[in-house]
This record gives C-alpha cells, sequence and structure tokens, in this order.
C-alpha cells in the first residue's frame, strides 16, 4: 500500500507506505521503505469509553516501537461542552500535550501537587475536567493494549508480591544453593573464543585469581535474604538510605576483574555493570552504604575485593519474580578512535516460594475512571448530600416552619443562595434537559450506568429528584436545587427592592406561555432521536451552560440571549421557568400528582379569600379554587406562610371583625 492517508502522513511525515492491517488486532504498521516506523490505531478498537453522551471519543494514535506517541487526531466526540459551550480548540489542545511523550510516563491533569519528579503534568480544561479525564483514560488504556501486543518490554503487570513471612535461617552458602542469592562467575576458559581486540583488553588484566571474576548479587528487599545477612540496625539504616518505591541490590565481587572501575566515583552509576527485564534497561545507582561503614554481615561471606549497594529505581515494568538480565561489560579498542564494549550477560531467577499472589490482584485493572473521580470530589459530595438532608427535613417539617414567617424566609435566602454559588457555580451540579433525552437514548441503545456516575453531583442529584417527583412533585428541585431558578428568584428579589413595575400576564396568555414549554420539550426529545448532535445545539434554547457552567464567558450571542432572559425576569417572575423550561416541563409531567400534597389550604382559599393567589405566588401556579397547581408550583411555600400568619391572612385578619352597615336615611 502506497497511497496514506493525510492523518497518517501528518503523524508519519517520513513514512514511505503503510502495512496491511493487522490480523489479529485492528492497528495498520506504517513504514519507511522496509524499517517499521511505528503503528496507528483508533482508541474506540481499544477504549471505548463513553462520555458525557454515552458515546465514546474516537482519536487516531500514532504510536513508534519504543512506545512514545508520535500524534494524536481527534475523530470524533460529542462532549457537550465542547461541541456548544468552549468550542473544539481547548480539547484539541489538550489532546496535543501528549505528543513525543511515552506510555511509560504517569501522567496527571490539573495536578495541584507537582513535587513528585518522575511524574508528567499536563494542564487539564477548566469546566470540562470529566471529559478531559475521559480523553485520558482513552489515550493511555488504547496506547498501552496496543504496546502489550505488539511491542517489545511492554507486559502486564504481575499479580505477583514478595512473601514477608518466607523466611528460615540459612548460611551464605545456602542461600546460593537455594537461588536465593545469584552466583555468577566468568571462567577464563569463557574468554577463550572472544574476538581478538577483547582478549587484547583482558590481556591488560592481570590474571591472579582463579577465576576472571566471581560475582554474588542479592536483592536486600527479600526478607530471607536481608534477615540472613544483615543485623537489624544495619537494616533499619539501609532503609533510611533508599527513597519510595527503590530496591537494594547488594553486589560482591572478586577476581582480576571487577564490576567497578579504577575510576569508579561514590553515588554514581557503575558504567562496567547493567541490569535489564523485557529488554528495558533499570537504572542502577551507588547509594555510598560502606564508604563510611565497614559491612557488618552476621554470617559468614566468601571474600570479596569489592562490595557495593546499588539502589534500582522504581519504574513501570520491573519486577523480582520475573527473569532479570544481568551484564558485565570490559572495554576495548575496536579502532583507533573507537572504544567498544563487550558484555558478558547471564540472567536470574528467583524462587517462586519467595512470592504470593497478591490479593489485591484485582486492582492491577484500572480503576474505573467514575471511582476515581468520586473518590476526588468526597469533600462536595458530602456537603451536597447533606443539603438535600436538610432540605428533606425541611420539606417533612414545613408545618412546623412556615409558622415562623421570618425564619422561614432566612431559610430561602440561605437556600437559594447556596443553590446559586455552591450548587451551580462550584459543583456545577445544574441539571438539564439534555440529561433527559440522554437517558431515554441510553435506555434504547444500551443502558450503562457508568456513563451517568461520571458526574457524582448530577448523579445524586438527579437521583434525588427523580423519587422527590413522585412524592412532592417538580417544586422540591425547581424551587429548590435549580442554580439557574435561584439565580431568577434573587433577581425577583431585586426587582422589589428597585420598585420595578411588573408584567402581568392574563390568565388566557399565562396558560399559552405554560404550554410553550411542553412544546419544546417535545421538540427537543424527537430531534435527539434524530440527531444528537441537533438536539445538543436545540438545547442552547437553556441558557444554563452559558450562565452557570461557563460564568457567561461564551460568544456573544449565547450571553446576550442569557442576559436577555435574566433582565426580562427582572419584570416577569422567573419566566424562563414559567414559559421555556423544557426541563421544568418534563418534571411537571413525571410529578404532576405527587402523593403527598403538603402545602395547606383552607376551605376559604379561592372562595372568597384570593390574596394568595393574587399577591403572594409570583410564580401564578394557584388555581382560581385556591387549589395548587403542582405541575407548575415551585412550593417556595410563601402562600402558607400567609396562611400561618393571622396578621397576613385575610381570612384570620377580618374574621372576628363586625361589618359596619352603614344606615341609609330616607
Amino acid at each position: 500500500m502506497t497511497d496514506i492517508p493525510t492523518a497518517i502522513d501528518e503523524i508519519f511525515p517520513t513514512a514511505t507506505r503503510i502495512g496491511a492491517p493487522d490480523p489479529d488486532i485492528p492497528v495498520t504498521p506504517v513504514y519507511q521503505l522496509n524499517q517499521l516506523l511505528g503503528y496507528v490505531f483508533e482508541s474506540q478498537d481499544f477504549a471505548p469509553f463513553m462520555g458525557f453522551t454515552g458515546e465514546p471519543i474516537n482519536i487516531l494514535i500514532g504510536l513508534d516501537p519504543d512506545g512514545n506517541l508520535l500524534g494524536l487526531r481527534l475523530i470524533k466526540h460529542n462532549e457537550p461542552i465542547f461541541v456548544h459551550g468552549l468550542g473544539p480548540e481547548p480539547l484539541l489542545e489538550f489532546i496535543t500535550q501528549y505528543t513525543g511523550h511515552s506510555i511509560r510516563e504517569r501522567f496527571m491533569i490539573d495536578a495541584k501537587d507537582k513535587s513528585v519528579p518522575d511524574n508528567t503534568y499536563f494542564d487539564g480544561v477548566t469546566k470540562a475536567t470529566v471529559s478531559v479525564l475521559v480523553v485520558n483514560d482513552t489515550i493511555i488504556t488504547a496506547a498501552l493494549k496496543v504496546a502489550m501486543a505488539k511491542l517489545d518490554g511492554f507486559v502486564a503487570p504481575s499479580n505477583m508480591l514478595i512473601d514477608p513471612d518466607v523466611f528460615v535461617p540459612l548460611s551464605f552458602t545456602e542461600l546460593v544453593e537455594q537461588g536465593y542469592i545469584k552466583k555468577w562467575i566468568v571462567h577464563r576458559n569463557d574468554l577463550v573464543n572472544l574476538p581478538s581486540e577483547v582478549r587484547a583488553a583482558i590481556n591488560d588484566v592481570p590474571l591472579a585469581f582463579e577465576h576472571f571474576i566471581e560475582l554474588y548479587f542479592a536483592f536486600l528487599d527479600i526478607p530471607i535474604v536481608a534477615r540472613n545477612l544483615l543485623s537489624e540496625s544495619e537494616r533499619t539504616r539501609l532503609l533510611e538510605n533508599l527513597k519510595p518505591g527503590e530496591q537494594p541490590l547488594l553486589v560482591m565481587s572478586r577476581g582480576d576483574y571487577s564490576f567497578i572501575g579504577d575510576d569508579f566515583i561514590a553515588q554514581t552509576v557503575p558504567a562496567r555493570l547493567n541490569l535489564s527485564q523485557n529488554t528495558f534497561p533499570v537504572a542502577l545507582k551507588d547509594i555510598d552504604f560502606y564508604s563510611f561503614y565497614e559491612p557488618e554481615f552476621i554470617t559468614e561471606v566468601p571474600s570479596y575485593n569489592d562490595v557495593k549497594v546499588l539502589r534500582l529505581k522504581s519504574q513501570t515494568g520491573f519486577e523480582l519474580n520475573r527473569t532479570i538480565d544481568l551484564g558485565l561489560g570490559i572495554n576495548y579498542q575496536a579502532s583507533f578512535f573507537d572504544t567498544q564494549q563487550h558484555v558478558f550477560t547471564t540472567t536470574l531467577d528467583l524462587p517462586t516460594n519467595l512470592f504470593k499472589l497478591n490479593p489485591a490482584a484485582k486492582s492491577a485493572t484500572p480503576i474505573p475512571l467514575w471511582q476515581r473521580i468520586w473518590s476526588e470530589r468526597v469533600g462536595v459530595i458530602v456537603i451536597t448530600c447533606l443539603y438535600l438532608i436538610l432540605l428533606t427535613g425541611v420539606f417533612i417539617k414545613q408545618q412546623s416552619l412556615v409558622k415562623h414567617t421570618r425564619l422561614t424566609h432566612q431559610v430561602r435566602a440561605v437556600s437559594l443562595f447556596f443553590v446559586l454559588f455552591f450548587i451551580g457555580f462550584y459543583a456545577q451540579g445544574q441539571l438539564s434537559v439534555v440529561n433527559i433525552y440522554t437517558l431515554l437514548l441510553a435506555v434504547l441503545n444500551g443502558f450503562k450506568i457508568q456513563v451517568f456516575l461520571l458526574d457524582p453531583v448530577i448523579f445524586i442529584l438527579w437521583v434525588f429528584v427523580f423519587i422527590s417527583l413522585f412524592i412532592v412533585g417538580r417544586g422540591l428541585f425547581c424551587g429548590w436545587l435549580c442554580p439557574f431558578g435561584a439565580l431568577q428568584e434573587i433577581l425577583g428579589w431585586v426587582a422589589k427592592r428597585c420598585r420595578i413595575k411588573q408584567i402581568k400576564l392574563n390568565s388566557q396568555q399565562h396558560r399559552w406561555g405554560q404550554s410553550l414549554k411542553y412544546f419544546i420539550l417535545l421538540g427537543l426529545l424527537a430531534s435527539a432521536f434524530f440527531s444528537v448532535d441537533i438536539a445538543e445545539k436545540l438545547a442552547e434554547v437553556e441558557p444554563f451552560k452559558t450562565s452557570i457552567t461557563l460564568y457567561f464567558v461564551r460568544t456573544w450571542p449565547f450571553v446576550l440571549y442569557a442576559v436577555l432572559l435574566l433582565l426580562l425576569s427582572l419584570k416577569i417572575h422567573k419566566v424562563y421557568c414559567r414559559y421555556l423550561c423544557p426541563l421544568g416541563a418534563g418534571l411537571a409531567i413525571v410529578g404532576r400528582y405527587p402523593l403527598l400534597k403538603l402545602l395547606r389550604r383552607r376551605s376559604e382559599c379561592g372562595t372568597p379569600c384570593q390574596l394568595c393567589k393574587t399577591k403572594k405566588c409570583d410564580i401564578d401556579a394557584i388555581n382560581k379554587d385556591g387549589s395548587i397547581d403542582y405541575a407548575e408550583c415551585i412550593q417556595c411555600l410563601e402562600c402558607v406562610v400567609t396562611i400561618e400568619n393571622p396578621n397576613i391572612c385575610v381570612i384570620d385578619k377580618y374574621k372576628n371583625k363586625s361589618i359596619k352597615v352603614k344606615n341609609v336615611g330616607h
């Protein structure tokens, strides 16, 4: 195949051809002539993680043979915040950050603590935290799966741990015989068949010992090794010299040659010794453990010329229960200008009885994103749940609460400000009609609850609202949990304080206005089944994203629309909630007939008294007969506060007063 698609050519600019797709997994090799440059694949084939709309984010990924991400191209996504909010640019900029990085790195998104030097820190996207975390998991999971299948050195992590209970007293010789310590001898006979240049270099080494070199390797984080070799105080001192995750390796040698050269400097890397696993080198460095302290072994050890404790830096893939490759190098002069190194090699396999199955082996599987998000937002979740508990208490005890007019108004004010600033602006807990048709589509296309668990606050609020709809109706959400509704109500207070004259629609106009939101809901639901993209564009009839999610930082048409609605609410109380809100319409349909109608009525309400309808109910949800229209009521409690206050309720105010009849003379 010689025709290279544009997207692949951008990732592999030196490519001359692409090979046939792999028969086992959906990846395509990319070549420069006969040299493999890497693989290209789509993320949804390996990590179809769902975004907010229940659809996966698909990214074209280019991976080179060393596990480096050469390029990424966004193919498809339906994340609402990027489609109709922030625009695609922030998402593209976020994805670009991965280019040039290795999948061996540990990526941290928007981390507050950036002090760990081995981590790779990326900036996230404000207001799109969950979406970029889904993107991160998609890229890394897909790339790792391809690497483990196609690249050398990428293997699934072991499920084995060092068993701390494996211990019996053993001598040094017994530790070697049973394989707990590795003994490696390079005999003089091993040197005979080496190239002449190497033998020339070896001839410069005085031959005074029985062997060219005799080496011992002992991993001191294995209890049966450390406890048989070192005293408790020595082991304590060793731990103090190691950083978390580092492994100590004791190396001793004797013979004509040494694993450290004459020019070796303490606390540096021994140039002659190397260690690797799965073809990838493991970093070794001297910890200078014996420069100021003589070795204090508690058992007899063989005589040695050199002894060092080296630390193995923690890195992905290295595990003691897997085969370890050891190398010992000797420099030789390949030519007058070229010095090279010949490496003697051997392998080390520790006994299997040293290890046990990790009881948390299943945790080696990446923790689902929704679980990580919930654990990171524990504080927000707790505060939200506490508010819902308190709100439940307010509704249960409302008959007692409304007897105290001032206290009820204070509770109401605190609730509205909390919902606006904490639930809305901070926790981003604004429910939307998009959630409704996303749920309907999920039911039709295969329900996956993980999609809805990505935002814990939204999930908790929806569960609470859904249950409360059948019990007390839509008013609990629309009056006490909707941030945009709270913003409108606060503006309504401002209008009253500023004595802004209100526009009152007549009864027929009001009924037509109430019907409008149901037609909007029907249109949105119908469009969602036709095209999610179109439905999300039409859902911009909700000003929530502009005002609550994006703080009005958006292109001017959206901001103008939201601001006009808020300005209009200064003249018509909660105009959006009453006449335009498709979410309110959907909740009204489900909660039209609540099990509990908690708002108390009196026989005189409606006949003859119309005080609450005409003066106290700003939302206009009281019928002429005095009954409550629970499909429209936001349960602000103002009508029951009026009934319970004898100084406000007209019935109580005048029932004991006699009516004076004026005599009319003849």
